[in-house]
């Protein structure tokens, strides 16, 4: 599945990140947005959500249940802040991927495939489509692609270049 290859683009494109200078590494990236560890930090707790709750239940063929977003993104953003090393932090950030595409391959294609409720909805409110883990995953890489886009933006302007 070409959703899950792009999930493991991001792994390593994480890469980029190690030689960031510790002070954009935790400068926000803009006024009132969270700073690119801050950013690490949530994809990876959305990642470990998926690894821990999502994939559990699609095996099992129940519907995909996600937390209130705000509570759970503020509790990623505190991690990020609570004195985590930029190098631990990126690694947990690889590793973690690395094992939810290792999970996501294991998953038969019928059972990526299944219709299932999110949080009790069938289908997407946005796209009407109906709700299975590969549409999840393809949300989470639009998700992915997102943040990483304004990583790359916040670099340029601030003139770092990755290796």
């Amino acid at each position: 599945m070409s959703e899950i290859s792009n999930l493991r683009n991001y792994s390593s494109w994480l890469e980029t990140l190690v030689d960031l200078d510790e002070t954009l590494w935790s400068k926000p990236i803009s006024k009132g947005k969270w700073s690119v560890s801050e950013i690490i930090a949530h994809i990876t707790a959305w990642d470990h959500h998926l690894l821990s709750e999502v994939i559990p239940s699609v095996k099992k063929e129940k519907g995909m249940e996600f937390p209130d977003f705000e509570p759970f993104n503020k509790k990623a953003s505190d991690y990020a802040k609570s004195g985590i090393s930029q190098s631990t932090l990126l690694i947990e950030a690889k590793d973690t991927r690395e094992l939810l595409v290792k999970e996501l391959n294991e998953i038969p294609a019928e059972k990526l495939n299944k219709s299932l409720t999110s949080n009790g909805v069938t289908h997407c409110p946005h796209t009407g489509t109906p709700y299975s883990l590969k549409h999840i995953v393809k949300e989470f890489t639009d998700h992915d692609h997102h943040h990483k886009e304004q990583i790359i933006h916040f670099l340029k302007k601030n003139s770092f270049v990755g290796k």
